[in-house]
């Protein structure tokens, strides 16, 4: 905390904005040290300040401040929207919204500029009405990285390639890069990203931050750009485990529009925050699927201490651990080339979505218009960076109303499920199943169940330089975050988020990691110069 002494002559504290939580941030507005039109200001600062760098914000709200100034109001005259009243957030480039903001990038692709959505996503929606305030849109990987096998993370043609602050041009994880980058440099108090297959979990890894993966169907995803229906869910990226917990308790629940939110086993968005207990480890099960360690062992050899040491700490706390919890039909999964459900889904899915906007500049409507369009398109990069997962779609007639679709997701519903995290987790009675993250999201994807991952170290000097393959970008370095990850059965996010608050708790890692590049604009300064402008204004000490 930054402490400064106001003309009154009385101490006032402003939290460092890298490391604020919602805690600090709502103290602050409550006691009148600041407002959130400060909050946004200091928010556009970093972001101006970096992006030139990092490429992680595709687009800045223009009305941003007005809303604050707005919700500065709501909050003098004492009303408040919800709990994260006035907090600023970022969202990830393909959730929808209709707005000030141009909203013509929500894929990151250039078939979309200029379309128009029909209204907000019910995100969006939600978030507005709990008084949160959209600061932008966060960078992401093309189409959610449900286009080419031979590109990078986090790139698109719009906004180019986002990098992560840990290394010069470290490659942030895909496909929701820009959001986990703004979570980890305090870009905005948090951000949101969604996930097919590990899109919330890598980069969260990779950049030293939380992130919770939900249930698919905790979350709506009406007017968000698809991948799968049947993978894709919408979670919190934050700098703490508490902070996920909230914003996911802001953004859960059924939605009509959305038929898999209404398969929910409860009819009540739980209170996640009241997971995060400090003795939420004792009397839990937690099991380790070594033979997804052992077959993976190129990827996390330099992740096993840290990982050991990991769970013997957890053990200390009082969770019995259970070793060989494996999942049976791993060797199975991994001898297939692609999964046929995603590829499947996003035909039937995008054709669905692209019906819904009520301008489509391009009169693109198929997987087939959708592939001319970007091999057409220098800005593209086709071939550079192909078109494989829609190429193998449009060639074997892919399609989730298909009749070999439902062979296909009787396997998938195998492979994650009774032979993979669903039956491991069955068989030995476990709570969780812990893994490291970059190891742990394939799986859990099959089925639709939920991952928390919490920062557990960095990969340590003697790690070699290390570049994705025919790129410049890279993919390993001294200094890279990793994560520890804790997988649950479906609908068991406040089980997940006692074990990951107490691990987070014992474990401290996220300020040991260091950066080589951070924004330096601190809302200390925003309130400074806001006082000294604003003299008499209420908002302002």
């Amino acid at each position: 905390m930054t402490t400064k002494e106001d003309n009154c002559n009385h101490q006032v504290q402003i939290p460092s904005i890298l490391d604020a939580t919602s805690k600090n941030l709502l103290t602050g507005f409550a006691q009148l040290h600041f407002n959130s039109r400060d909050l946004v200001n200091a928010y556009f600062k970093r972001i101006k300040e970096i992006n030139s760098t990092l490429n992680v914000v595709m687009e800045l709200n223009p009305d941003a401040l007005s809303i604050a100034a707005e919700l500065d109001e709501e909050r003098l005259a004492g009303r408040l929207r919800g709990p994260l009243h006035g907090l600023p957030i970022l969202i990830k480039g393909n959730i929808g919204t209709r707005d000030s903001m141009q909203t013509n990038d929500p894929a990151g692709s250039l078939a979309l500029v200029d379309a128009v959505l029909p209204t907000d996503s019910t995100i969006a929606t939600k978030l507005r009405a709990q008084g949160l305030i959209i600061l932008g849109k966060a960078s992401l990987g093309e189409w959610s990285m449900l286009r080419s096998d031979n590109s990078t993370p986090s790139w698109n043609p719009i906004s180019g390639q986002a990098y992560s602050g840990y290394y010069p041009k470290l490659c942030p994880g895909g496909s929701s890069g820009g959001s986990a980058v703004a979570a980890d440099l305090g870009l905005a108090w948090a951000a949101l990203g969604t996930e097919t297959s590990g899109s919330i979990t890598s980069p969260s890894d990779r950049n030293n931050v939380v992130g919770i993966k939900p249930t698919v169907g905790l979350t709506s995803r009406h007017l968000i750009v698809p991948a799968s229906e049947h993978q894709d869910t919408v979670g919190p990226i934050a700098r703490t485990v508490k902070d996920a917990a909230i914003l996911l308790s802001t953004i859960a629940g059924p939605d009509p529009n959305d038929p898999y939110t209404l398969t929910c086993p409860f009819n009540y968005v739980p209170n996640y925050q009241a997971s995060c207990k400090l003795d939420g480890l004792r009397r839990k099960r937690i099991g380790i699927a070594r033979n997804v360690i052992d077959a993976e062992l190129d990827l996390v050899s330099h992740m096993l201490p840290a990982f050991e040491n990991a769970i013997a700490l957890m053990a200390r706390a009082g969770a019995t651990i259970v070793d060989n919890a494996d999942f049976k039909a791993y060797t199975d999964w991994k001898r297939r080339p692609f999964n046929p459900v995603t590829r499947a889904d996003f035909v039937t899915n995008l054709a669905h979505y692209l019906a819904r906007l009520e301008y489509n500049p391009y009169d693109i409507y198929t997987v087939h218009h959708l592939q001319q369009f970007t091999q057409r398109c220098p800005a593209e990069e086709y071939p550079q960076r192909n078109t494989a997962s829609w190429d193998v779609a449009i060639e074997q007639n892919l399609g989730n109303t298909s009749p070999e679709f439902t062979q296909h997701y009787r396997e998938n519903m195998y492979l994650g499920g009774e032979g993979g995290v669903l039956g491991a987790l069955e068989r030995y009675h476990l709570d969780a199943i812990v893994l490291p993250t970059k190891v742990a999201y394939e799986i859990p994807a099959l089925v639709g169940s939920p991952i928390i991952t919490v920062p557990l170290g960095a990969a340590g000097s003697d790690v070699p330089v290390t570049k994705i393959k025919g790129w410049d970008e890279i993919d390993l370095a001294p200094g890279v975050p990793f994560g520890i990850s804790f997988l649950g059965k479906k609908w068991s996010e406040e089980v997940l988020i006692e074990i990951a608050y107490a691990f987070e708790q014992i474990s401290q890692v996220r300020g040991t990691v260091k950066r080589w590049c951070q924004p330096q604009s601190e809302l200390k300064d925003e309130v400074i110069a806001s006082y000294l402008t604003r003299p008499s204004s209420p908002g302002v000490v």
